[in-house]
């Protein structure tokens, strides 16, 4: 199977949901000629002309404007240039688009796939490099996404353009580069079911984005030492595939659970709720939640590199669990 960027499977997802439906329009900051700062709608302004186009730097314009669009029939897709900046459009985001379609007795559509770029990439400073998923969690009527993979990214992004509700889409900064195989066929990927990416039967490590990968790497070095992790991709927050979850807690008895979010108030600590909920007596150690430190992220790239978690984080909380 030919292997391909997740940029290059946004921009063919992108492509052929805008082909399939012609009331699909795409803008944002830098999105049409420049092809987006990460590069994920270059060539599209050329192919698709005036159903792309840039737009001042006015976050609550962009979403606000979405939010009409999505209300006269269109299917919009509007871009932030940082993830970050979602703070500015706060309102238009958990108030809009996650509740009118229920304020309106259901009477109405808000098919709005908000892409948001997220995480830690070169120096970017305290307000370019944050991932604020988990304070969506919190608001009722959004769906959030958030791939690891080409694959993942591809399937989820078709998905959502599609879903006539809102959906927040994550695409961690680092992973747009990264390269992995897609399918040239179609393909759709279900929001709200979990990708299990490696078996094992000692402890269960959940992951997102970027972290998959550090999890996988520590997974691999952990069985080294006789330890089989099992490490499940969530791939959506919004819905939560508590079935996948669950599973493979009652399946390990032990629970790492890693993110780049600041670990207080992250998605990990409504996971590790959840799991306590339903699954306590399940377990056979604490579980465990691997965050970035709750503090402001450095400008420094020297310094940045000690707010992600790490391999050995992971390995260690793993091997404190075994030992519990």
């Amino acid at each position: 199977m030919r292997k391909i960027s997740m940029r290059e499977a946004i921009i063919e997802a992108l492509t052929e949901e805008m082909e399939r439906d012609p009331k699909t329009v795409l803008f944002g900051e830098d999105v049409g000629k420049f092809g987006g700062v990460f590069g994920a709608t270059k060539g599209l302004y050329k192919k698709f002309g005036e159903r792309v186009f840039d737009t001042p730097i006015a976050e609550s314009t962009i979403v606000g404007a979405a939010v009409g669009m999505a209300l006269t029939g269109l299917r919009p897709i509007p871009e932030l240039q940082f993830g970050d900046f979602v703070g500015i459009a706060f309102d238009e985001v958990y108030n809009k688009l996650g509740k009118w379609r229920w304020m309106h007795g259901g009477t109405m559509d808000m098919p709005v796939t908000l892409r948001l770029p997220i995480g830690i990439a070169g120096g970017s400073g305290p307000e370019h490099s944050q991932s604020p998923q988990a304070l969506f969690m919190h608001g009722p009527g959004l769906h959030i996404a958030i791939p690891s993979t080409p694959y993942d990214a591809k399937g989820l992004l078709k998905t959502a353009i599609r879903n006539n509700d809102a959906v927040l889409f994550f695409e961690h900064k680092v992973l747009y580069d990264m390269k992995g195989e897609v399918p040239e066929e179609e393909y759709l990927i279900p929001l709200g079911k979990a990708d299990v990416k490696r078996e094992g039967t000692d402890v269960t490590i959940l992951a997102t984005a970027l972290q998959v990968h550090t999890a996988l790497n520590a997974a691999n070095e952990l069985a080294n030492n006789g330890v089989e992790a099992e490490v499940i991709d969530l791939r959506t927050l919004a819905p939560l595939d508590k079935e996948t979850i669950l599973n493979s807690v009652r399946k390990t008895g032990r629970v790492v659970i890693v993110h780049e979010e600041a670990k207080t108030g992250g998605s990990g600590a409504e996971i590790a709720a959840q799991i306590s909920e339903e699954a306590m007596f399940d377990l056979q150690a604490p579980i465990k939640r691997i965050g970035s430190p709750d503090v402001p992220i450095a400008q420094s790239i020297y310094l940045e590199q000690f707010y992600r978690p790490s391999e050995q984080q992971i390995i260690e909380s793993v091997h404190e669990l075994m030992d519990y």
